[in-house]
């Protein structure tokens, strides 16, 4: 009989407590010197859609409305946040925990990265071990006051995944898309996964949505129309924004120098997630 069993035991003639037929909360509490208001997962039920870039763009809205922000890399084998920000400084602590580095505009950032000898030092672990970190990187980085602690996921509903959402009180989930066709069985796995862990999804984003001519002016469904609101509607999920195809965003990530975009895609996204939480 497993202690979070939640049947009826007289079916099997054993007889459990209440407390133990109920599904025990295994969230793990943040460091003791870290104060989040709220911690959100940017997810996707597949890799390729922009889950890093929306997760920072995200997190450079917030701080541009005068919220303290954190990111927090969750995905520990593949980590591109360091990059995108120009963040290469040492993580530091002392025996209360360790810090998150700061960004050139103040966000926290804590990620694998930072802490290889050398960025392209692969993490080759299994997946109990690639959890434990991210388990570690909510238990044990001093976040101090963070008002949106921004998760980005690894692709996928695998154990890192999985160990977020059991571990981690997420507050709420974005969904990152792309306007390809199979959109749809993307948004349904992430759709699902979020009803399974129970965890309200804020909305969708669309990546690579469109590419506007900088001659012309005319935008181009570069990877066919989009079929946004009709997987919105269909499950009853609000669009928070739409980034397009755009060779000067990629530059100044690669640049590190993503808070200096100044384009404002998902300022209107940070306002609806502000108004829901």
């Amino acid at each position: 009989m497993s202690e979070t069993c939640n049947h009826d035991c007289s079916s099997c003639g054993s007889t459990c407590s209440e407390d133990s037929r109920r599904m025990q909360d295994l969230h793990e509490e943040p460091h003791a010197l870290s104060n989040i208001r709220h911690a959100i997962a940017v997810v996707s039920g597949k890799g390729g859609v922009g889950k890093s870039l929306v997760t920072g763009l995200l997190a450079v809205a917030m701080r541009r409305k005068g919220q303290h922000t954190g990111i927090l890399d969750a995905d520990i084998t593949g980590p591109s946040i360091p990059k995108m920000f120009g963040v290469t400084g040492e993580v530091l602590g002392s025996q209360m925990g360790a810090y998150p580095v700061k960004s050139a505009e103040g966000i926290g950032i804590m990620s694998m990265n930072l802490l290889l000898e050398h960025q392209t030092d692969p993490v080759v672990w299994r997946g109990p071990i690639l959890s434990g970190v991210v388990k570690q990187f909510w238990t044990d980085i001093i976040w101090e006051d963070t008002d949106y602690l921004f998760l980005d996921m690894p692709p996928g509903t695998g154990d890192v995944t999985l160990t977020v959402f059991q571990s981690i009180k997420v507050d709420g989930i974005v969904i990152v898309t792309s306007p390809q066709e199979l959109v749809a069985m993307i948004v349904a796995k992430a759709v699902k996964m979020a009803e399974l862990m129970e965890v309200p999804i804020l909305g969708l984003v669309e990546n690579m949505s469109y590419f506007k001519c900088p001659d012309c002016g005319k935008q181009h469904e570069i990877f066919g129309p989009s079929h946004l609101e009709e997987i919105a509607g269909e499950h009853g999920l609000d669009i928070l924004g739409r980034i397009p195809i755009e060779p000067g965003l990629a530059a100044q990530c690669d640049a590190g120098q993503i808070e200096s975009v100044r384009e404002n895609w998902l300022g209107g996204a940070a306002d609806k997630i502000m108004r829901k939480l």
